[in-house]
């Protein structure tokens, strides 16, 4: 997958935030609720109208620079937010997390900033330097589309059932356009065509007669996917107080995080059982069984959705802003960790094993069909 130009004009856009942030926290109008979803609004829209007028051919071209250009002016801001509730600088977003979004304080909402401020930023300046220049970005916008989506599946629900639900603000509907805008986004990245692939059909036929026992790299992600099920579902049961002694022990020894009242973890784990784990039972059936097309897109996008998610939730259980008791105990650390990291990396493994081996996922060339030899 060929990386693309970052996008230098939309580099130092969004870098404009710094003053302006600096400058808005001075403003005594941003005191009030109100005043501060409106400047939000105000702001976004000057934005679009100065990006419109710079950049009218790749609008044009791609309406999703637009898009990623106001984005990405979000995620410095976002990255200003995370740095400042952890001490590293002063005197730019109080505003935005005193009278807009306090919910940005808690240490998930902390390093959901982080992500959007580093990684969705890199995304954003990757996805629109590929429109700049008129090249492909689809991979990278399935990447992004999973993510993005996972911390709004989470965060928003999470602000509504946990202990800051009576603290919502005018600002928290300026969210509305994050729900509609990835549906928009998702189809236009999907329609996009895929890069071309260099396998002939003589190789499609010999790589979807093997066996999975003659094929170990898939052999392991098969077995991977089934354990990430179960702990998947394991999870899920347990934030939904299942009575069984493994899972007392499991939440109170190993992950406290789970019973922590502002909602993130609990929303997180059942997202996972009810979206995710489907997608592992789908994956390892296309690994079994195949010309299953549809492998690659969507483990490109569950590869960015349980990225974005476990960097959350594994630095929130760690973070100082969560209260000690449902911190990850110090004798449990080394398991807690080590079972999230793979949890993480496995669909980054499935994603990259479908993008540079993609003959067993191709659809079977015309001609007489490929018998799959199954493996005793």
């Amino acid at each position: 997958m060929d990386i693309p130009p970052l996008a230098g004009k939309i580099a130092a856009l969004s870098l404009g935030a710094l003053p302006l942030s600096y400058a808005l926290n001075h403003v005594s109008a941003l005191s009030h609720p109100l005043g501060v979803a409106l400047m939000s609004a105000l702001i976004l829209g000057l934005l679009f109208m100065a990006i419109y007028n710079l950049s009218p051919g790749d609008i044009y071209y791609d309406p999703l620079y637009a898009v990623f250009t106001i984005f990405a002016f979000t995620s410095v801001v976002d990255l200003l937010i995370a740095l400042q509730e952890d001490g590293y600088m002063v005197g730019f977003m109080e505003f935005i997390t005193k009278e807009g979004e306090p919910y940005l304080r808690t240490a998930h909402g902390v390093f959901i900033c982080y992500w959007d401020g580093t990684v969705h930023y890199l995304l954003y300046l990757a996805m629109a330097g590929a429109i700049h220049r008129r090249k492909r970005y689809r991979n990278l916008g399935l990447y992004w589309l999973g993510s993005f989506i996972m911390s709004i599946l989470v965060f928003l629900p999470g602000n509504i059932l946990g202990k800051y639900s009576s603290e919502i603000r005018p600002a928290f509907f300026l969210a509305i356009p994050y729900m509609l805008v990835p549906c928009w986004a998702g189809m236009k990245v999907f329609s996009q065509s895929r890069a071309p692939t260099s396998c002939i059909p003589h190789m499609v036929q010999e790589e979807q007669r093997k066996g999975l026992l003659r094929r170990p790299v898939d052999l392991v992600l098969v077995i991977y996917l089934t354990l990430a099920g179960f702990f998947t579902l394991f999870r899920g049961l347990v934030v939904l107080d299942c009575p069984t002694d493994a899972c007392f022990i499991y939440i109170y020894q190993y992950e406290p995080y789970l019973r922590d009242p502002v909602a993130y973890p609990k929303v997180q784990m059942l997202v996972y059982m009810f979206y995710v784990l489907p997608f592992y039972g789908l994956a390892v059936y296309a690994l079994i069984v195949p010309g299953c097309s549809w492998l690659p897109d969507w483990a490109l996008v569950f590869a960015g959705a349980v990225g974005q998610a476990q960097f959350s939730h594994m630095g929130a259980s760690m973070h100082l802003r969560t209260p000690f008791t449902y911190r990850v105990p110090d004798d449990a650390w080394a398991c807690f960790f080590g079972c999230n990291l793979l949890y993480a990396l496995g669909p980054h493994l499935l994603a990259f094993r479908c993008l540079q081996w993609p003959a067993f996922f191709l659809r079977p060339p015309p001609g007489p069909p490929a018998h799959h030899k199954k493996q005793h």
